[in-house]
């Protein structure tokens, strides 16, 4: 006996507890329901015409016949939501004494078992370009809507398996929030049920997950940006990578310490040149003076690979001077050949986000959906940074073309173009020459991972759509048709086959060294002309002050 306080629990009625069932989804996987009854068949399927007791529901009627002495025993499902009419499966038949006298081969995987629907079911599709329609399985223009057209094949492969009639709505995007917080495109057409599943993979964002059921990837394809590695010498001097810092280190200490020798040999030469006589002197008139000056001009001249105007006279002076020209020589060699492979060499330097936005090669992007929503909504600093300055500079047009266009600025150098790179290579293969095809670098902006195919939330086609797509990826017809769609990026067949030309940007250090030499000798010259006429007076009252 309980005491009078305590409330007496209400214990629900069928309806409260078929309503509450109903309402939170009880019905469905991974859930099993066993009814016990002994009333007929069609008053029970009746009495749930109303509820979701869909395609992945394992719903068990067990019929009680003969005093319990026989059991009946069904499953029942509705194909569609909409359906008010029951499936039935008779799984089996038990007798008391017997066991079971009648069992079906169903196994414990209610969707397996349910393949022949013969159902109506729709579909979405996003299509970007309207001539797409007609080109959906021919595989042409295949760098148009490529993720569209792959899995549009799949998706009807899919149907196919489990007699399915797939009535298809076509929308020019797949789906972003807009000011009133509706989705738009195919996710709105998911969201309000509009569609059962998605004929278009999209990707997996964060707004996303909560809406709609992921589940899976047809289409590894990504969107980088693809650039060709500019020239060595358009990001760093090639003028100083040839030798080593020890080399120029040593170069340096030679030039000096010749320079050094042959001042010594020369000053020796003029001390010897004082103890021989008139005549000896001039039959050997020594042109190089004993001074620094001209000491260091013969050397810089041999650095430079200049002849000399003057010798040393003695053997010990010119065994010297011909040593410095020699060991030069070969270093200048070395140097040119150096040279000459670094200008027909390519940079790997530029390698991430932050490398690209500080480097000078412009950018541009796809003109496509999905590149303006993620672009503009970035807020990761360097890829915001780089859609600011490089993508959409405010005041100026943004650098957003068709694909066609910025491969083909690509194509001509110093141009990166964000693309989805198996529609933008299938152009790179067709229009670039085998030599361009070498050295192309990617780098990754978005971030997201590769695209899954959709379907409505809580759908019950779930499982069911889960196996049938893993069947097909099993038996490889997933690989096959990205194949067909999809181009890998092309191999680099012959690099070093290529004649590169040499441009400004090559010689700029040598033009600059070469005009501020001639600006430097034409300074010079003025002086000299200066002091040669204003400065020559003063010098004769100088003269003519010392000799007095």
């Amino acid at each position: 006996m309980l005491p009078r306080d305590v409330p007496q629990i209400k214990r629900p009625s069928n309806a409260e507890i078929k309503s509450y069932a109903n309402q939170t989804q009880l019905f469905s996987s991974p859930f099993k329901w066993i009814l016990y009854h002994s009333n007929p068949v069609e008053t029970i399927l009746n009495d749930f015409r109303d509820l979701w007791i869909l395609l992945d529901s394992d719903f068990i009627l067990v019929e009680v016949l003969l005093n319990r002495t026989e059991l009946i025993i069904r499953k029942i499902f509705k194909k569609h939501v909409k359906d008010k009419k029951f499936e039935i499966e008779n799984a089996g038949i038990w007798r008391r004494n017997y066991g079971f006298v009648e069992q079906s081969n169903y196994t414990n995987i209610v969707v397996r078992d349910r393949k022949n629907l013969g159902i109506n079911l729709r579909a979405s599709l996003v299509i970007t370009h309207n001539d797409s329609l007609k080109h959906l399985t021919d595989q042409r223009d295949k760098h148009i809507d490529s993720i569209t057209k792959v899995n549009y094949v799949i998706v009807l492969l899919l149907a196919s398996i489990y007699n399915i009639t797939l009535n298809f709505s076509i929308c020019n995007t797949w789906g972003y929030k807009d000011n009133k917080s509706e989705w738009s495109g195919m996710m709105g057409e998911l969201t309000r049920r509009e569609a059962d599943i998605g004929g278009t993979s999209l990707f997996l964002l964060k707004e996303r997950i909560d809406l709609i059921e992921y589940i899976a990837m047809i289409s590894p394809t990504r969107s980088k940006f693809v650039f060709r590695q500019p020239k060595l010498s358009y990001v760093a001097n090639v003028y100083t990578l040839p030798f080593d810092t020890k080399v120029w280190l040593s170069t340096f200490a030679i030039v000096v310490i010749m320079t050094f020798v042959l001042l010594l040999l020369i000053k020796w030469e003029y001390a010897k040149q004082k103890l021989t006589s008139e005549i000896e002197k001039k039959e050997n008139q020594i042109e190089l003076r004993e001074s620094f000056g001209d000491i260091v001009l013969v050397t810089f001249g041999a650095f430079c690979q200049q002849a000399a105007a003057a010798l040393p006279y003695s053997t010990p002076g010119r065994v010297a001077t011909l040593c410095l020209f020699v060991s030069l020589m070969f270093l200048y060699v070395s140097y040119s050949a150096n040279i000459v492979a670094l200008l027909q060499t390519s940079s790997n330097s530029i390698k991430t986000l932050e490398d690209l936005l500080k480097s000078r090669i412009p950018v541009g992007v796809d003109d496509t959906v999905f590149n303006h929503f993620f672009f503009s909504t970035t807020t990761e600093p360097t890829r915001r940074a780089l859609y600011l300055k490089k993508v959409a500079p405010p005041g100026k047009s943004p650098n957003f073309f068709k694909i066609e266009d910025g491969v083909k600025k690509m194509r001509q150098g110093l141009f990166a173009f964000h693309m989805e790179t198996g529609a933008g290579y299938k152009i790179v293969s067709e229009t670039f020459k085998e030599d361009e095809k070498c050295g192309l670098q990617e780098i990754q902006f978005l971030q997201v991972v590769d695209p899954w195919l959709a379907i409505q939330k809580n759908s019950s086609y779930k499982e069911l759509f889960k196996i049938g797509l893993r069947l097909i990826a099993e038996n490889g017809i997933e690989q096959r048709e990205n194949n067909l769609i999809y181009t890998k990026k092309p191999h680099c067949a012959s690099k070093g086959s290529a004649f590169f030309s040499v441009g400004l940007v090559d010689c700029y250090l040598a033009l600059v060294i070469l005009l501020s030499g001639i600006l430097g000798s034409f300074i010079i010259f003025i002086i000299e002309i200066y002091a040669h006429y204003n400065l020559s007076k003063p010098i004769h009252f100088l003269e003519y002050f010392r000799n007095k």
